[in-house]
């Protein structure tokens, strides 16, 4: 292998690389590798999602292209990271570049013979006018629907239960305890799903598509005044708390639930596997996660965006675990 600029050409097979690999490449700190992908290696485009992407080496890892000034690239990275140190099953992110273009790098988690299945393509078949192309605004996408569905799913491949955490729904409550932590706010229903295996055993599938995150769509000019300012309607805690996701409490409710709020509403159905999770969350320390963002290199990411990302999810993780004495 041959460093160069911090950016690690792949000569070796990519499979030995992923999923942990690090490199140095700025001033000495170890930093998540950067994987460059060759600029003729590609196989099929994905038609998925919103942003250029593509598989290659025999489509089993997709480069997925991010959009300039947004930040989806080191938001993906450290959710990924986060899932690691819950317990959570999840694809696996890499930092990578393809063609002077940024991005990240996935492994598929599909096995030959396997299908995965979406979850507006699971909704359509218990509702058949379930707005399968529509994102936002679906308010048939309850968390009690969901969680009802995924009532019938084997957990994740290869996930290891715990105490409180055994089956496909449980897991799905560590998910929305997730996206509660980082303010995901992207948990639609083509982001979360089964995998159906060749001799067709249904399981959860790991959870993916975290860049919706973190703050990472504010400029650092609006991530600065959030961090300064003594305005309570303004501040971080301010803005966590307006954040939308695509669930809804019934269908008669108009207004999208908070992360929050779409964890809460797991958490009353399955207090079990809430407090399971929450147990998990309360042994990471703030010093955890402030690493986890420093190891992103610097010229993917701020001092203020790290400052910002890491206020989220202290004052995040402190909002979840009030709910511990609630739910025990």
């Amino acid at each position: 292998m041959e460093f160069c600029s911090g950016i690690l050409k792949l000569y070796t097979p990519f499979e030995y690389i992923l999923p942990w690999a690090r490199s140095t490449g700025f001033e000495g700190q170890s930093m998540f590798q950067i994987i460059e992908v060759q600029p003729d290696e590609w196989d099929l485009p994905e038609q998925l999602g919103t942003k250029p992407k593509f598989w290659f080496k025999n489509n089993q890892f997709l480069f997925k292209e991010v959009r300039p000034g947004t930040g989806e690239d080191w938001s993906e990275k450290v959710a990924c990271e986060l899932c690691t140190l819950l317990g959570i099953p999840r694809a696996s992110y890499e930092l990578g570049v393809w063609r002077d273009k940024r991005g990240v790098v996935s492994e598929s988690f599909v096995a030959s013979g396997a299908r995965l299945v979406h979850g507006n393509e699971l909704l359509t078949k218990f509702y058949p006018r379930y707005p399968a192309r529509k994102f936002r605004g679906v308010r048939h996408h309850t968390v009690r629907i969901v969680m009802s569905i995924t009532g019938g799913l084997k957990p994740p491949i290869g996930f290891q239960p715990f105490p409180g955490v055994h089956n496909a729904t449980d897991v799905f409550v560590g998910y929305l305890m997730l996206d509660a932590w980082i303010s995901n706010v992207d948990r639609h229903h083509e982001n979360w799903g089964l995998v159906l295996t060749e001799d067709r055993v249904v399981h959860l599938a790991p959870s993916y598509d975290h860049a919706s995150s973190l703050g990472r769509i504010e400029t650092d000019v609006e991530k600065r005044d959030r961090l300064q300012t003594r305005d309570r309607n303004r501040d971080i805690l301010a803005y966590v708390s307006r954040a939308k996701t695509p669930f809804y409490a019934s269908l008669k409710n108009v207004k999208p639930l908070s992360p929050l709020d779409a964890f809460l509403a797991a958490a009353v159905l399955f207090p079990q596997a809430a407090l399971a999770w929450l147990y998990r969350l309360q042994e990471i320390s703030d010093q955890d996660t402030e690493r986890i963002l420093r190891d992103i290199p610097p010229d993917r990411i701020s001092e203020t965006g790290i400052l910002f990302a890491h206020k989220i999810l202290v004052i995040n993780r402190e909002r979840l675990l009030k709910l511990v004495d609630k739910l025990m």
